[in-house]
């Protein structure tokens, strides 16, 4: 017999979150796997390489050496000392430990970071299209989530006055990503300095500067990190991780960087929510910013490899165009010649052509218009999941 369950009486701030819909469409995918279709998966944003194998080991001789017990709340020293060291070598400044703290990857700094710092009234600027959680949070923490366009027109870089115009009294947190997701855009040193510049006015208000993917760039693209203004530097606060660079996604492993101040702030909401980040993989982050670069490398590359391939398949299919990225590992093509929404094109594409891949919705409603496509997998996956949406695609 069923047990009849009373109404679920949740919280009201509940009804305010969102989700990554990249996971549900993994989920559907897997679930048309399990009935026998064939799926091309390029909609996860996973690199499918392994963890290069010193870091593996790393991790490996750590749970033998007795890494498996809590550890302080904002990192272990070594690893806060080390992960100092590389923030400040790559951004070409000085940091101290006390303004590293680490995470079990990257979504607690922005989670932490909107806790610490926004409340009903205020407001926070973030980009759209951009990562979900972005608004997902901002809105669950009750604050104003103000959308700021990225736009194709501008290659996909952030445009300097299109934050600027939307700065108020109320504004508390600008949240900016560079490059980004899921666009692959880079915003530039100009456009950049033009955005700081203003910013530098209203030392009141907090920059999240998400740099997950800064060592994913292309083309001779040069990353510019606002973090290395040394006019700003205490409004800064540096999201960045090991997911992406190092393969690492499944390790739960990144950190923030910000004033010594709001450090200690943000361990607080640690103590009350995870304690602490694991402590092997914390050894194994050592090994990943000190040791052996070439698994990284060589990543990086193949994936400039993929990038220009599918690009070029993409750009070959009726109905849609695509802007050739400067950085991540995603593509984000131009469907709207096709007629069709964003959402039942991807739809269609799951349903009928056996390709998971995101609407651009997905990331805002500035997505309307495009799709999403992975290249985080191999260039025959890719060949045939194009093959596959220029198949669907002439049928319409």
């Amino acid at each position: 017999m069923t047990k009849t369950l009373p109404p679920l009486n949740l919280a009201s701030r509940m009804s305010r979150l969102g989700t990554e819909t990249a996971f549900e469409v993994l989920a559907r995918a897997k679930a048309l796997e399990a009935e026998g279709r064939d799926i091309v998966h390029l909609e996860i944003g996973e690199p499918d390489f392994d963890t290069p194998k010193n870091i593996v080991e790393a991790g490996v001789d750590a749970l033998r050496a007795g890494w498996t017990h809590y550890g302080p709340a904002n990192g272990q020293p070594p690893v806060r000392e080390t992960i100092a060291d590389y923030v400040g070598r790559f951004r070409g400044i000085q940091v101290e430990p006390t303004e590293v703290v680490v995470v079990p990857g990257g979504k607690p700094i922005m989670f932490f970071a909107l806790l610490a710092l926004a409340e009903t009234g205020d407001e926070v600027i973030y980009p759209n299209p951009g990562f979900p959680i972005y608004e997902s949070m901002i809105r669950f923490v009750g604050a104003k989530a103000v959308s700021c366009p990225i736009r194709e027109q501008n290659g996909f870089a952030l445009d300097p006055q299109d934050v600027i115009s939307r700065l108020t009294p109320n504004t508390k947190v600008v949240i900016l990503n560079s490059p980004a997701n899921p666009t692959g855009g880079v915003t530039g040193r100009d456009q950049l300095q033009e955005v700081l510049a203003a910013l530098k006015d209203r030392p009141d208000i907090s920059i999240l500067s998400d740099e997950i993917y800064h060592r994913m760039l292309y083309d001779g693209e040069e990353h510019i990190s606002p973090m290395s203004d040394p006019e700003i530097r205490d409004q800064i606060i540096l999201l960045d991780g090991f997911s992406k660079t190092y393969a690492m996604t499944g390790w739960r492993l990144g950190y923030g960087v910000m004033r010594s101040d709001l450090a200690e702030q943000i361990t607080k909401l640690m103590v009350n929510s995870n304690s602490c980040t694991a402590s092997f993989t914390q050894v194994a982050g050592i090994e990943a910013l000190t040791g052996d670069q070439s698994g990284a490398e060589a990543m990086c590359a193949e994936f400039d490899k993929r990038r220009k391939h599918i690009v070029k398949l993409l750009n070959e299919v009726p109905g849609m165009s695509c802007h050739l990225p400067k950085g991540a590992f995603y593509v984000f093509p131009n469907i709207k010649e096709t007629g069709w929404s964003s959402d039942d094109l991807q739809k269609k594409i799951l349903n009928e052509g056996g390709v998971a891949c995101l609407a651009g919705t997905a990331f805002g409603a500035e997505g309307e218009g495009y799709l999403r496509f992975s290249y985080a997998n191999s260039i025959p996956a890719i060949e045939e999941g194009v093959r596959r949406v220029r198949k669907v695609l002439e049928s319409l």
